[in-house]
């Protein structure tokens, strides 16, 4: 299990770069990064103490890391999914379709619903794996 966290990890903390700096191939956008003075950047700090604390200290880092990675989905959820599901607002869909526009989407646009892109759909899938794997290692 500890093998299979540290991997999964360690691609979401890969993937989640991303969103500080850009990933970006040819002329594909994967997902524009905002930068070292986002908060993006401080949830990447704060993921990259959790990952620190689970190899130094397993007993009180997959706690912390339990912590981190349901506070982040929870976010998360609130941020995308909530909106796919329930509906949304003209104003924040035509915010977020706009903010969104040139990554790289796996379902097209919607005009009432919000529609994760690429980056964000395999980020929740990492975000929700990790979570589930840390939950295991400290229930089971």
């Amino acid at each position: 299990m500890r093998i299979a966290i540290i991997v999964i990890s360690c691609l979401l903390w890969l993937w989640f770069l991303g969103c500080t700096f850009t990933w970006k191939f040819g002329k594909v956008l994967l997902v524009e990064g905002m930068g070292l003075k986002s908060i993006e950047f401080t949830v990447l700090v704060l993921f990259t103490i959790g990952i620190v604390g689970f190899l130094l200290w397993e007993p009180v880092g997959k706690w912390i890391l339990l912590v981190e990675l349901t506070l982040w989905l929870v976010a998360q959820f609130f941020s995308h999914e909530y909106f796919t599901i329930f509906g949304v607002s003209d104003r924040k869909l035509k915010g977020y379709n706009e903010c969104f526009e040139g990554t790289v989407k796996l379902f097209p646009i919607s005009e009432t619903r919000l529609i994760p892109d690429l980056y964000h759909i395999v980020l929740h899938l990492l975000i929700a794996t990790d979570l589930v794997l840390v939950a295991l290692s400290i229930f089971c």
